[in-house]
């Protein structure tokens, strides 16, 4: 299995003066997930190189075993450093592709033309996709053969209205993930905040959060090798 996983480039968390980028343990925890199935890992991001890291994921309260095992791992470590150009990979090269959240994705990835382009041509080439936490609002601009919103009629998950009330950044970012894709026609649901949720819609999986990851890459792991596309 070789798994493409997709983080973002971008740092400014609006104006606020403040970091942000991916969210540690929505990498770390899939990562291992794939590496335990013996799969081949690529890394990318839209800048290439050594992607942002949200600061706040790797204070002491949001680190996990897989968190510390990741900063602790040379090779994760380096190919993190060394992430490939989006615009550079192509779709055809890898049998999943996976998408970390932190807020960073609403502003660059769910802007980006070739990130719609590979979740469009993975679906359409009989492959999934999963999504976690903010990443599910990458999928905004992403459409159909017909130019219908790729979310629409799907269920759908991704980082709740009240998870981001509860982190206070209603208001800085771009959009909220739940109130866009529930726009975009998807049939959004949701469990309490900060728990495990995890749908699967065909071949695109989306969670809701960070506790979402591990689950969302473990359903992404299910169809590739149980072939259930």
């Amino acid at each position: 299995m070789k798994v493409l996983i997709v983080l973002t480039s971008h740092d400014e968390l609006g104006n606020t003066g403040r970091k942000t980028g991916f969210w540690l343990e929505e990498l770390a925890a899939p990562y291992y997930r794939f590496k335990e199935t013996g799969a081949q890992i690529v890394l990318a991001s839209p800048k290439g190189g050594q992607p942002p890291l949200d600061p706040k994921s790797n204070e002491p309260g949001f680190q996990t075993d897989d968190t510390r095992r990741f900063e602790a791992d040379p090779e994760a470590t380096k190919a993190l450093a060394n992430t490939v150009r989006l615009d550079a990979v192509p779709a055809s090269d890898f049998d999943a592709v996976f998408y970390p959240g932190g807020h960073g994705p609403l502003w660059d990835l769910a802007e980006d033309t070739f990130s719609a382009r590979l979740i469009e041509s993975t679906l359409r080439s009989g492959k999934p996709v999963g999504l976690v936490c903010h990443a599910p609002g990458v999928l905004r601009h992403a459409v159909n053969e017909d130019g219908t919103p790729l979310v629409a009629g799907r269920q759908v998950t991704g980082f709740a209205n009240s998870e981001e009330e509860a982190v206070q950044l209603t208001d800085i970012v771009p959009f909220l993930v739940e109130d866009e894709l529930t726009k975009l026609g998807g049939v959004y649901s949701k469990t309490g905040d900060w728990q495990p949720y995890v749908l699967k819609d065909g071949l695109l999986i989306t969670g809701q959060n960070p506790a979402s990851s591990a689950p969302a890459a473990d359903a992404l792991i299910e169809l590739v090798t149980k072939g259930d596309m």
